[in-house]
């Protein structure tokens, strides 16, 4: 009975070509598309001052601070994560081991240790130390054995970095076009900066930030795109500004995407999705007005930020079955909204604004009406959670995107993990901790005059700084604004030191003044506990303090 499932592949039969390889690693590319990798990234933003979630992939327990170490949230993230890495490790072992074309392993194996860098250093981010499992493990056949003891963070970190720089060695610059979307040396110079960044390692940031935005090792060609919303749709795959993005896909037959429709969309998108993420009130309230001044709505409605009752009476609508019997001052709300900082507008749909949505299997415009008893089937968007709130128009899919969305949790809109205006905004984090105040201004103004907002001095008396602390609160509400709803902000407030101050017992408002969600914190949730059932498994494994 000498015979194999002729139906699958099998490991002795597939390392064999150039083809193969690839198919190998774009495996691996795929897994960070899991939900409990990068899948939804986003949602850390609800973890954040800037988004609002619930539970249900919307974070819940991290956000109300009751996760122990035996919650789903942290045994998946934990497990996906080293489930990334053995995928990484499978290809550089067997890929290293092919007989083929120089180039192409060579490349290849710089993917998979990009990748691997990627993963490692993600859960660096959420666990400390980790064990360290490289590709000497097969988990074929030493499954039994993965029973590694933690290792340092500076050890992960070395771990990452020496990844990073191999990988940095074997990729190049670009691509043919018809391999977009596959890590380069630009990507794994940017991922190392950041992971030098966040160790405050700021002179090797600098370096490896400058040579991504100045081009002072390799010519990369990055450029800002000239149209910020472009960049969360189609439009905007191709951007020079993009330098990793997860690739997605969708339509019949390429179920290949992320599901932003599904947990960014509301009950109006396309597939009557849950919006289980949502921007914070406190997040529409940093945009700016448009010559650079703070925004205030005390400035418009005097007791607005103490009375819910005048909250009330600036947004509340009443209706009768879509049929309006009152209405706010939506011309004044119009004008306020539209004259701030275009990036609100472009990334959020506030109330009474629209937004292309999906009813009786057509596209439909759809208003953000507050109100009670809100329908999609009167045209009006619909909060799963029947919460008066912002929602998300960045990533959120227009109609059916002409054919392309045929299924809410496949969304064919690219993810931005790493693009030009981030890294810019951590070389002027950089600049600014080596004592380069006036280059720091320089980069966060480029980000700031993309979108149409006056730089730093210039303009308004707000908008003057000068010391290397009013840098660093600039740098603080830029990378809000500018990265909103890319996930980006609960990792930003945990290395700065301010994930205590910025959500230990807030109370989450609707825009009316509703109570949404109040926020747990405690000091050893900055770093998530090693999953119990781990420990069980693997006895060399430590527990994290406070957590014990």
């Amino acid at each position: 009975m000498d015979t194999q499932p002729y139906d699958k592949v099998s490991a002795g039969s597939f390392w064999s070509t150039e083809e193969h390889a690839l198919q190998g690693v774009l495996g691996v590319y795929a897994d960070m598309k899991d939900a409990n990798l990068f899948g939804l990234y986003n949602m850390f933003d609800n973890a954040s001052d800037i988004g609002v979630g619930y539970d249900g992939q919307g974070l819940g327990d991290i956000i109300n601070g009751n996760f122990t170490d035996r919650s789903g949230t942290i045994v998946n993230r934990w497990r996906r994560g080293f489930d990334g890495i053995q995928r990484a490790n499978t290809v550089i072992r067997n890929v290293n081991e092919m007989e083929i074309s120089e180039e192409v392993q060579s490349t290849v194996i710089g993917e998979a240790k990009f990748l691997r860098a990627y993963f490692y250093f993600h859960l660096l981010n959420l666990f400390g130390g980790v064990p360290i499992y490289d590709e000497s493990i097969d988990l074929n056949q030493d499954f039994n054995q993965l029973v590694s003891p933690r290792s340092s963070e500076d050890e992960v970190r070395a771990f990452i970095i020496d990844d990073l720089n191999d990988a940095i060695n074997r990729l190049p610059v670009s691509y043919p076009t018809e391999y977009y979307g596959r890590a380069t040396k630009g990507a794994a110079t940017a991922l190392r900066g950041k992971v030098y960044l966040f160790n405050q390692e700021w002179e090797k940031a600098v370096e490896d930030f400058e040579d991504v935005v100045y081009n002072t090792r390799n010519n990369y060609a990055y450029s800002l795109h000239s149209s910020y919303s472009e960049l969360f749709k189609p439009e905007g795959h191709s951007s020079d500004e993009m330098i990793f993005a997860i690739q997605n896909k969708g339509g019949v037959g390429f179920d290949y995407g992320m599901p932003l429709a599904f947990y960014l969309g509301t009950r109006s998108t396309f597939g009557s999705c849950w919006n289980n993420g949502m921007p914070s009130t406190t997040l529409a309230d940093m945009y700016e007005n448009l010559d650079g001044s703070p925004f205030s709505w005390e400035d418009h409605f005097p007791g607005f930020e103490s009375d819910n009752s005048v909250k009330e009476s600036v947004f509340l609508a009443t209706h009768n079955s879509g049929e309006f019997t009152s209405l706010p001052d939506t011309t004044k709300l119009g004008e306020i909204y539209r004259n701030r900082d275009p990036r609100l507008m472009q990334s959020l749909v506030v109330p009474y604004s629209w937004q292309l949505g999906w009813n009786a299997n057509q596209p439909r415009n759809m208003q953000l009406v507050i109100a009670t008893g809100v329908n999609e089937n009167f045209g009006q968007i619909r909060n799963n959670r029947g919460w008066q709130t912002y929602v998300w128009r960045k990533f959120v899919p227009e109609g059916n995107m002409n054919g392309d969305l045929t299924n809410r949790a496949h969304t064919p809109i690219n993810f931005p993990m790493i693009r030009l205006a981030d890294v810019m905004l951590m070389l002027a984090e950089a600049y600014n901790e080596t004592n380069a105040t006036v280059k720091a201004i320089t980069e966060i103004n480029k980000v700031r005059e993309r979108s149409g907002m006056p730089g730093l001095n210039s303009g308004h008396p707000s908008l003057v700084v000068s010391s290397s602390d009013e840098v660093k609160d600039r740098i603080i509400h830029e990378r809000a604004v500018e990265l909103a709803g890319e996930g980006h902000r609960y990792f930003d407030l945990k290395r700065w030191g301010l994930l205590n101050q910025y959500t230990d017992g807030v109370i989450e408002k609707g825009i009316t003044g509703s109570n949404l969600v109040t926020r747990g914190f405690q000091d050893r949730h900055v770093i998530w506990p090693i999953p119990a059932q781990e420990i069980e498994i693997n006895s060399t494994l430590t527990q994290n303090p406070g957590w014990e």
